[in-house]
């Protein structure tokens, strides 16, 4: 069993609307048959609630500032499903004085939130009145929605809260993430976890003592929820659902209740994210029985086909690349005959690509050559072009010593002649190195010929 500080603490289901912004708690709602989710029920509605995330809820931290001083500020909260995100933004509707607003990416678009902009603007302007703005899975939202929050965030007309499952280091806009304080939440320590889930049962907002779970099942709710509150709580509310008032859930009733909730909690969205990581990490790994599987997970859980064919299209260069120059054309292949056919055909063309790449050799070589190359670039080395490549059609251009040595390529044995053609600053470097494996094993060969040539070592012993 894990000791120390509990690790973190929970969201509200994808799409759930936060109560509205008043300082009473929302009407208790008891039972299995409640009409909200365990998990909406059992939000915490205040910090003193909140279980976990202690690094972040200690007195003088920004959640702190915001909730008991009211001070205007803009954070950005990143981590995985049911650490807390919409949790947080919840208690900010709940504690403060403050206007509450939320948007969600995945419905809402850049008329909703200059819509939202203006409307926070007039309240503060005639009533002195801030407005918190808390724009859930915010990394769906593109450049050009992002960058419609940015005088917002600058004039500090709102708090602006935005949630993330992915880095925001490569999801958010830079403009956007340098206005924000980042606020990294980690998944919940086993014993956050069973506290969530004494809490569920015992609460009137909960189960309110309907059922018990013995020690066993407690157990095993606890290693299936992976440090995820809400998917805890939801599978939690599925075993209680198929038992009598007053029962004890076992091992077995949890486990055919996790079947039921599993799909259906993928079906909302919640949980995608952890199945296709396993889908492609299946691919990767050449297990192609478990990639048909989740294949067969996602589509049955409704999983937009276009979604597992963009997954496709990436991995095909991600994760194989050189090595089977064919994968990248099958995957795009299967994408467009989603678009044509649809599904339950395009089942079919999906299955034939996952086949495909599953089976064939693996190389990172694409993905290690051009991050490597991008690091460089943002470390700043990008020095200037080599003069003898500068473009010199332009008149006057021969003047200022533009294109003088160029040597051109094709006049030379095998196309390729004695030349730099990388700027001084990262002459040399060897971004693209290839693997031994599949069609890449050729390249190998070849590469060390071309580049012997261009460094002036093709005759060297």
């Amino acid at each position: 069993m894990t000791t120390g500080e509990p690790e973190g603490l929970f969201d509200t289901e994808a799409g759930a609307a936060p109560e509205p912004a008043a300082p009473q708690a929302p009407p208790a709602a008891a039972g299995p048959g409640a009409g909200q989710p365990l998990a909406v029920r059992m939000r915490p509605r205040a910090l003193d609630e909140v279980v976990g995330q202690g690094h972040l809820l200690g007195a003088g931290t920004p959640i702190r500032q915001l909730v008991d001083r009211d001070v205007p500020m803009s954070l950005v909260l990143w981590g995985p499903p049911g650490t807390g995100k919409t949790t947080l933004a919840t208690v900010v509707s709940h504690v403060t004085s403050r206007r509450f607003v939320e948007i969600s990416a995945v419905s809402d678009g850049v008329k909703r939130v200059r819509a939202e902009i203006d409307l926070a603007k007039r309240e503060l302007g005639m009533t002195g009145r801030q407005t918190v703005l808390f724009v859930d899975e915010v990394h769906r939202f593109n450049k050009a929605q992002q960058d419609a929050l940015l005088p917002a965030v600058e004039n500090r007309w709102v708090s602006f809260i935005g949630a993330t499952t992915e880095n925001p280091f490569f999801s958010v806009i830079s403009p956007l993430l340098s206005r924000s304080l980042l606020l990294t939440l980690e998944p919940l320590g086993e014993e956050a976890l069973r506290e969530v889930i004494h809490r569920a049962l015992a609460d009137e907002r909960g189960l309110g003592g309907a059922v018990a779970l013995d020690q066993a099942a407690e157990d095993h709710l606890v290693r299936l929820a992976g440090g995820d509150a809400r998917r805890a709580l939801t599978y939690l509310e599925a075993a209680a659902l198929v038992v009598e008032d007053g029962a004890v859930i076992d091992t077995g009733v949890l486990e055919k209740a996790v079947d039921r909730a599993a799909v259906r909690y993928d079906r909302e969205g919640d949980q995608h994210y952890d199945v296709v990581s396993a889908f492609i990490k299946s691919i990767r790994g050449s297990d192609v029985d478990a990639a048909l599987h989740y294949l067969a997970r996602m589509i049955e859980a409704g999983e937009d086909p276009r979604f597992i064919a963009r997954r496709l299209i990436v991995h095909a260069s991600e994760d194989i690349g050189m090595a089977d120059p064919t994968a990248l054309q099958t995957a795009v292949a299967a994408a467009q005959a989603v678009e044509f056919v649809g599904l339950p055909e395009a089942r079919i063309n999906l299955a034939q690509a996952v086949i495909h790449l599953s089976l064939a050799p693996k190389s990172n070589a694409v993905i290690t050559a051009v991050d490597g190359a991008l690091g460089d670039v943002r470390k700043g080395l990008a020095g200037p072009v080599p003069g003898h490549l500068r473009d010199a059609h332009y008149k006057g251009a021969a003047k200022i010593g533009h294109g003088q040595g160029y040597k051109y390529a094709h006049d030379h044995p095998g196309g390729v002649v004695r030349q730099q053609y990388a700027p001084d600053t990262v002459d040399g470097r060897e971004y693209y190195r290839p693997t031994r494996y599949g069609a890449e094993s050729r390249f190998t060969e070849v590469l060390a010929r071309i580049r012997s040539v261009l460094r002036g070592t093709a005759d060297r012993r």
